[in-house]
């Protein structure tokens, strides 16, 4: 079988590069892109590499990082331009192959196999999209050129930013066995920690273990992890046409202040299923199985679940199924400080006719209300009910997306 050609292209800093972009005159500065204090999303979102020289990161509270950097720059997401950015970044990309595997909103793995003789060398194409993307977008990217996925994603992280590393497959046991676990993706906090009761702390370790002893302690997901690390297979990367079908679409939000009233709860819920039932609209799906998860003040977990009988992508039908659920599990006065809902059992909008209902008006309305956002964006049209701005967290909706793939 043909070797792959396989690129790992990762825009450095992603969050911060945009804003630095739309606004050249921090591009120098310390730059983090946090949440609001005020919206109890109060933290480090992405920061750009001086900010990060002066030890900020991910995930720091806002007056740690301050702490840390006196003169940090604090600027609020932008979300949608951010999807804008990655959109016409990825649009690059498919310049030079119709196998792109987004990866995040700022990752993609690039399949060149059967393209590259076009471009030059994998090389030459790694540095053309370098250079295009730094000219025409403004933020620039770091490439991992290898066989396997694993490996030119952890070439892309090796050298950064704005540079190029090939991991070969004639070195790659070289360059990148006396690396520690977590320099690849796949082995998380869980896993690690039951590795090293084994004796295996770098990639090298795990390549020599015994595979039938890591299948028995970790099952498949070991035995696929074993085979990646010794360079077998991980090269599939599915053409852009083939659409991937989404087995659940879903979000949730931290709210500004605790939920308490049936009011509260029933625009916060709305809210979500009105995303949801957009976003499941313009991939035209329906779905069947509403599941709803509620956290408390003392941040513990509950949920439920419920199916019904014909498929759907309409805001009002997924808000009635998720409020009977969450009456179910919840009274006013109990103190709610976030929701997730998501909807599950997806199938094809066209694959499934409700002969007992008005099928025909129900659509059109929702794509009179689609083409409205399109035109005029999101706020422009929405339930009156979720105009509930003391509670309403929309920032954080935007981080909380949950949509999966099969």
């Amino acid at each position: 079988m043909k070797q792959r050609i396989i690129l790992h292209c990762d825009v450095n800093n992603f969050f911060a590069s945009v804003e630095c972009a739309l606004n050249p005159s921090i591009k120098d500065m310390p730059v983090a892109v946090t949440g609001e204090k005020s919206k109890r999303t109060g933290i480090v979102l992405a920061k750009n590499s001086i900010a990060k020289s002066f030890g900020v990161k991910t995930g720091d509270i806002i007056f740690e990082a301050k702490k840390k950097c006196p003169n940090l720059i604090c600027v609020k997401p932008h979300h949608d331009i951010y999807e804008s950015y990655s959109k016409r970044i990825r649009s690059i990309y498919e310049e030079y192959t119709d196998r792109v595997e987004p990866f995040g909103i700022d990752e993609c793995w690039l399949d060149i196999t059967d393209t590259v003789k076009f471009f030059g060398t994998p090389l030459d194409v790694a540095n053309q999209l370098r250079e295009r993307i730094k000219k025409e977008i403004g933020v620039t990217i770091s490439v991992g050129i290898s066989f396997s996925k694993l490996y030119a994603k952890l070439g892309s992280d090796m050298k950064k930013p704005d540079a190029v590393t090939i991991i070969s497959y004639d070195n790659f046991k070289k360059m990148t066995y006396k690396l520690p676990l977590s320099s690849v993706i796949g082995i998380g906090r869980k896993m690690e920690p039951k590795l090293n009761k084994l004796n295996i702390f770098t990639l090298g370790d795990f390549a020599n273990y015994d595979k039938y002893v890591i299948k028995k302690h970790f099952g498949v997901v070991g035995e696929e992890m074993y085979n990646k690390i010794n360079g077998i297979g991980d090269n599939e990367i599915a053409s852009i046409d083939e659409i991937k079908k989404l087995k659940s679409i879903g979000n949730g939000t931290t709210t500004l202040v605790d939920i308490q009233t049936e009011y509260d709860m029933q625009s916060v819920v709305m809210f979500l299923c009105d995303e949801i039932a957009s976003r499941m609209r313009y991939h035209h799906l329906k779905g069947t199985t509403i599941h709803v998860s509620l956290r408390k003040n003392d941040l513990t977990w509950f949920g439920k679940s419920y199916t019904v009988l014909t498929p759907t992508n309409t805001a009002k039908d997924l808000y009635t199924e998720a409020l009977k659920l969450i009456n179910t599990m919840w009274k006013p006065g109990f103190l709610i400080r976030s929701i997730r809902i998501s909807v599950s059992n997806i199938t094809d909008e066209n694959e499934q006719i409700n002969l007992f209902e008005d099928k025909q008006n129900k659509d059109k309305l929702n794509s009179a209300i689609d083409k409205i956002r399109q035109k005029y964006g999101y706020k422009s049209i929405s339930p009156l009910i979720t105009n509930n701005d003391e509670v309403i967290n929309r920032d954080a909706l935007k981080t909380n997306n949950n949509d999966e793939e099969t």
